[in-house]
C-alpha cells in the first residue's frame, strides 16, 4: 500500500491535481506520524496494512463530519472539497460490502461466537475490525450488531 501512495502523488502531481496532491500528501503525514508511534511501541516496522485501511477509514469520517458541518454552515465550497478528498482516500480502500452482506457476516458471527446480548457486541465488532478490516463500515455495522443482539 506504501508504494502505491507514493506512485499516485507522482501521478497527481504529474496531472497537476492539486486536491488530490495534498489529500495524498495528508495520507503520508498520518502515516509517517502513526509509524512513529508504533516504533515507539515496540512494533520496528510500523504501521501495517490493516493499520492503514483502519488510519483511512477514520481519516473518511473525518471528512464526513467536517462535510456536515460546512454543509450546515452553508459553506458548501468547503463541504464539496471534503468530498472530493472522501473519494479520493476511498479509492485507496479495497471495495466496501453492502449492507446485506454486512448482515449476512453479523449473522454468521452471532452463530459463530454464540452471541445473544448486547453484551456481545464488542467481541462481534472486534472480530469484524480484524477479519474486514477497510471493507465494513464500522458505524453502519455497529447499528445493524446492535439492533440484531437487541432482538428489534
Amino acid at each position: 500500500m506504501r508504494t502505491r501512495f507514493s506512485e499516485e502523488l507522482k501521478v497527481a502531481l504529474k496531472n497537476k491535481d492539486k486536491i488530490a496532491a495534498s489529500t495524498i500528501r495528508l495520507i503520508l503525514a498520518a502515516l509517517k506520524d502513526r509509524d512513529i508511534a508504533e516504533r515507539e511501541q515496540g512494533q520496528a516496522n510500523g504501521v501495517d496494512d490493516d493499520g492503514i485501511l483502519l488510519m483511512l477509514q477514520s481519516m473518511i469520517k473525518q471528512r464526513q463530519e467536517s462535510s456536515k458541518i460546512y454543509s450546515e454552515a452553508g459553506r458548501d465550497d468547503l463541504a464539496e472539497r471534503e468530498e472530493i478528498e472522501i473519494d479520493i482516500i476511498r479509492e485507496f480502500l479495497p471495495k466496501q460490502l453492502g449492507e446485506d452482506e454486512i448482515c449476512d457476516i453479523i449473522d454468521g458471527l452471532i452463530v459463530k461466537l454464540e452471541a445473544n446480548s448486547l453484551k456481545d457486541m464488542g467481541r462481534i465488532m472486534a472480530v469484524l475490525k480484524n477479519e474486514y478490516a477497510g471493507q465494513v463500515d464500522m458505524g453502519k455495522a455497529g447499528a445493524i450488531a446492535k439492533k440484531k443482539l437487541s432482538g428489534s
